[in-house]
């Protein structure tokens, strides 16, 4: 039996754009180690456990014999975890790792879920894909949060096209997000089945606009800073308003995208 150990860590939004590169590894055994929150969405998976808690974190300062041996388990260990870490990579010297890069570089010439599915030799393009049943709810979900605050388009601006839509309106916030009235969901994938009810989904550049996105919500998504090129989120429905600084987006054009993707927002 081949065993496969898949360390994945990094945000919401990483993880989900790896999730064709993680699905193409899977094995006869495989195992994800990956940050907690993220664990619900590697269904792939035989098993799976946070970075956290295996300790993985703290070998090359402390180097753990029970935790090396548990990685000899294992016959192949594709790791986006400890590339650019040179103590950890001498520690696990030896044992079959594949480091792959973390991050795209600003360079790249393409878009992130094609970079992470070309690391393992899967073709593009690559969309994440998440499981759920999908209908319309006839509900519009507003996600204004980010994990950056330039990411960020002001909450008095969402509050503002809210009223604009000819549709309800319910607010999505995580669990240390400050939002009155807000549905909030810890588990990722009872969240996406959630978000796969939604009408229509509008949110910044974060990780719960990819979520949406990957279970196949139509996305209005706002980006500033960051490059749409390589991050905006890929599902059937996508369309990305995008200024320099996120600040500069109208609530105007925002309202005009969603009316003009409305007649594509069909369960």
């Amino acid at each position: 039996m081949n065993r496969r150990l898949i360390i994945r860590p990094g945000a919401i939004g990483d993880f989900i754009l790896s999730l064709p590169a993680l699905e193409h590894l899977k094995a006869d055994y495989s195992e994800v180690w990956a940050a907690s929150q993220n664990l619900p969405l590697a269904r792939f998976a035989d098993s799976t456990r946070s970075i956290a808690s295996t300790g993985l974190d703290m070998l090359e300062f402390s180097p753990d014999e029970r935790l090396l041996a548990e990685l000899r388990n294992f016959n192949s260990i594709v790791s986006w975890y400890g590339a650019n870490r040179p103590e950890f990579r001498a520690v696990v010297d030896g044992l079959p790792f594949e480091f792959l890069r973390a991050v795209p570089p600003d360079d790249c010439g393409m878009h992130a879920a094609d970079f992470f599915a070309a690391q393992v030799g899967l073709p593009g393009p690559a969309v994440p894909h998440i499981d759920c049943p999908r209908h319309d709810g006839g509900f519009a979900v507003i996600h204004p949060f980010s994990g950056s605050a330039k990411k960020c388009w002001p909450l008095e601006c969402y509050r503002e096209l809210a009223r604009c839509l000819d549709m309800p309106v319910r607010w999505s916030a995580g669990p240390e997000e400050k939002l009155a009235d807000a549905v909030r969901i810890d588990d990722l994938y009872e969240l996406a089945g959630w978000l796969a009810t939604a009408r229509v989904y509008i949110g910044n550049d974060s990780g719960i606009t990819h979520l949406a996105a990957a279970v196949g919500t139509p996305v209005v998504a706002l980006f500033g800073p960051t490059d749409p090129r390589i991050w905006a989120p890929r599902g059937r429905d996508v369309c990305v308003v995008a200024r320099p600084s996120i600040e500069d987006i109208e609530v105007g054009e925002v309202a005009a995208a969603v009316l003009r993707y409305d007649s594509k927002f069909t369960p």
